[in-house]
């Protein structure tokens, strides 16, 4: 899913290249899972003819000011990506257009091209992005629930540490909590934290003020750091988790073992060895069982997060990644616990077909349902038997030791 650093990219490049210009020409598909509240002609009809002004950004919304109102807005989603024809955006676009496929892209959602012939479109291949007309985008949702902008309007270091003495709930889930702080996403919430030395499960309340001066600048640090290269993953510092948190390379880093949990509802990466549970956080997790933890495919995350194909766990919307939140809060269970463990059953050579088609025929389904009961009907049987028989010994003891005549003594 886009971070703030995508976000930021995509709002530069627009404001570099298309302030000024007037929008000749629109074509919005004709998708209304990805264009809501209004149809394709009436948002082309609202937009052509006006002036680009400047272009904003919260978080993870982009929007772009017209002459006049109502205005354009995209809420990213998991792989909405901004295309200027003929200018590198950024080095890492999630729903890619290479130079050499069509133009604009069949998975284009807004396109437009300005009075001096540049061509600008917004796609997404996954359809799970928001474009949107508004007269006022920070006045309504999602906007308008945000917190303050990661980069833009981040917090004083006293005004963190205040605010986080008050948060009973795992840092992870807090830095993904768009309405506490908004733009910051998977990747980055794990570099921060690792940078910081602080485990991902850590409450909150419980951070030291060291803790939370440190955890402040590094924040502010990757952030910036990452904004200023444009977002291109190949110059972030070598020493970033980002490079390793996916494990194609060794699975470490610095020779320190990468592991995953899951964290605020995400697959979350971090070094054992460098970020230790204090406290009562490390109390209960001592009393919780070890999460068998998960190995992705692919390299970097940006490159080959799971995420993009379908398989990950990124929320789609800040709205989501806000309700996974708000659910954890209220004390909901994880999914999966409390269930009894399946019953073992033998291993047949049906068993990797089985796997394969995703379920059993119904034959092998009443054989497994059967088998339990068979089992314990055979057992109650043996234990009838052998009762009846230690029953009769009893009884032939009993009766020979009744027929016998007394010994005489000697």
């Amino acid at each position: 899913m886009p971070e703030i650093t995508e976000v930021e990219a995509a709002r530069r490049a627009v404001e570099e290249n298309c302030l000024g210009k007037k929008i000749k020409r629109a074509i919005i598909a004709n998708d209304s899972k990805v264009i809501e509240g209004v149809s394709s002609s009436e948002f082309e009809s609202a937009v052509v003819g006006k002036t680009i002004v400047s272009a904003h950004r919260k978080g993870k919304n982009l929007w772009l000011q017209l002459d006049s109102p109502p205005f354009p807005t995209f809420q990213f989603g998991m792989a909405g990506a901004i295309y200027i024809k003929g200018v590198a955006v950024a080095k890492y676009k999630r729903s890619a257009v290479k130079d050499n496929d069509e133009w604009p892209s069949k998975y284009s959602k807004f396109f437009v091209e300005l009075d001096d012939g540049l061509e600008l479109s917004f796609t997404d291949k996954r359809r799970f992005a928001k474009v949107r007309l508004l007269k006022d985008p920070t006045s309504v949702p999602p906007i308008s629930e945000l917190g303050p902008d990661a980069l833009f309007e981040p917090m004083a270091v006293d005004e963190f540490t205040v605010s986080l003495s008050k948060k009973k709930i795992g840092i992870k889930a807090l830095l993904l909590d768009q309405s506490y702080i908004s733009g910051i996403g998977n990747w980055i919430a794990d570099e921060v934290l690792y940078q910081a030395r602080i485990h991902p499960l850590q409450v909150s309340s419980s951070l030291s003020k060291e803790n939370c001066a440190t955890l402040h600048k590094c924040i502010k640090e990757v952030i910036q750091y990452a904004v200023e290269v444009d977002d291109d993953s190949s110059r972030f510092p070598n020493d970033w988790l980002f490079h390793f948190r996916w494990g194609k390379k060794s699975g470490k880093i610095n020779g320190k073992k990468i592991d995953f949990i899951n964290a605020g509802g995400r697959t979350s990466a971090y070094v054992p060895e460098l970020q230790k549970l204090s406290g009562t956080s490390a109390s209960k997790a001592a009393g919780k069982p070890r999460k068998q933890t998960s190995k992705r495919k692919g390299g970097k995350a940006k490159d080959n997060d799971e995420d993009e194909e379908g398989t990950g766990d990124e929320p789609t919307t800040e709205e989501e990644e806000t309700t996974k939140i708000t659910k954890s809060r209220k004390g909901g269970n994880p999914k999966g616990n409390g269930k009894k463990p399946p019953i073992k059953r033998k291993t047949t050579e049906n068993d990797d077909d089985d796997d394969n088609c995703g379920g059993k025929d119904d034959a092998s389904s009443e054989k497994d349902d059967e088998a339990p009961k068979e089992k314990a009907r055979k057992v109650k049987n043996r234990t009838s038997n052998k009762q009846v028989n230690v029953a009769k010994a009893s009884k032939q003891a009993a009766s020979s030791q009744n027929g016998k005549k007394p010994k005489k003594a000697k």
